[in-house]
């Protein structure tokens, strides 16, 4: 599902070196294609391919606290009377 923008972003690492190395480039040429043409589409690409990632997952958060809210946990539901495993112990003065 990566590999397109993995690659977009190679092929605009080397658009950016190619404009670095020529003779009429300059660095801040370079980096202006690699953001421009590299690092903005691909994260709006990015962005748009997790949207229904990210609908899914408000819709299953709202669904829980639905549930939670309809069925609320009794505390001691069990009927079993509570215990301590350890009994507690003071010091003596």
């Amino acid at each position: 599902m990566y590999i397109i923008p993995i690659a977009w972003i190679y092929v605009a690492l080397m658009m950016a070196v190619a404009e670095a190395t020529s003779s009429n480039g300059s660095l801040l040429g370079a980096l202006m294609t690699f953001v421009l043409y590299g690092v903005l589409p691909t994260g709006l690409v990015l962005y748009f391919m997790a949207s229904p990632a990210r609908r899914r997952a408000i819709r299953d958060r709202e669904n829980q606290e639905a549930s939670a809210q309809a069925h609320p946990v009794q505390p001691n539901a069990s009927g079993e009377t509570p215990t301590d495993a350890i009994s507690p112990v003071r010091k003596e003065p």
